[in-house]
């Protein structure tokens, strides 16, 4: 409701979560078609499918939810270029953008979720040279405070739903820049949950988090 009602400055991401089978595990479906039906899930899986998979704020900051690029030589052309409109794989370009994590030792390390990969500050470095780019910020990753910086300050992640899963305990955080571009972290804690049980229509974690 937000980009309808002013799409030049609301602009939404697509995540891992937006995804037909991480709707199911978490609970998104059934929620969905309880308290709606069929028709509107699959208008909800069409618009995902082509929601962005990043975005460039002042010509200086990468965002988008899991990661960067492990394979060299990624260019913003390059990820322009991503198909859009379907599931996503499970490695390649789209892959890494959804699922991708820091690690904070150089290179590139096969991920703990068991899709994509874990990318460390060397990538982080190249990226954002290559690109003209100062800064990463991605969310993708509970965080106690609802945000940490890694790779000497080239990377963020922001994470903005406190207490997940009503069982984490985390704060949530956003982040607002300036003309400068420069980062300004603002952190909350959640608010008592509407009567129903948490995680009342998932179909299963998966072992599959965040």
């Amino acid at each position: 409701l937000f980009k309808l009602s002013d799409p030049d400055c609301i602009h939404l991401h697509r995540g891992n979560h937006e995804t037909k089978n991480m709707n199911k595990i978490y609970g998104f479906e059934g929620e969905v078609k309880a308290k709606y039906d069929d028709k509107i899930f699959d208008l909800f899986l069409e618009v995902f499918s082509f929601l962005p998979l990043a975005s460039v704020v002042g010509e200086k900051v990468f965002v988008t939810h899991g990661g960067l690029p492990t394979e060299p030589d990624v260019t913003l052309s390059d990820i322009r270029k991503i198909e859009r409109g379907c599931e996503p794989p499970n490695f390649g370009l789209m892959s890494d953008l959804l699922w991708a994590d820091p690690q904070p030792f150089p290179g590139k390390s096969p991920s703990k979720r068991g899709v994509g990969y874990s990318f460390g500050p060397d990538i982080t470095e190249s990226f954002l040279k290559l690109n003209g780019l100062q800064l990463l910020v991605r969310s993708h990753e509970v965080k106690d405070e609802g945000y940490l910086v890694e790779h000497g300050g080239k990377t963020i992640t922001v994470f903005s739903a406190p207490n997940y899963c009503d069982s984490m305990g985390n704060k949530g955080a956003f982040i607002h820049f300036d003309e400068t571009c420069e980062p300004k972290f603002t952190q909350y804690e959640a608010v008592p949950h509407p009567n129903i049980r948490p995680m009342a229509y998932a179909a299963g974690m998966g072992g599959l988090f965040m």
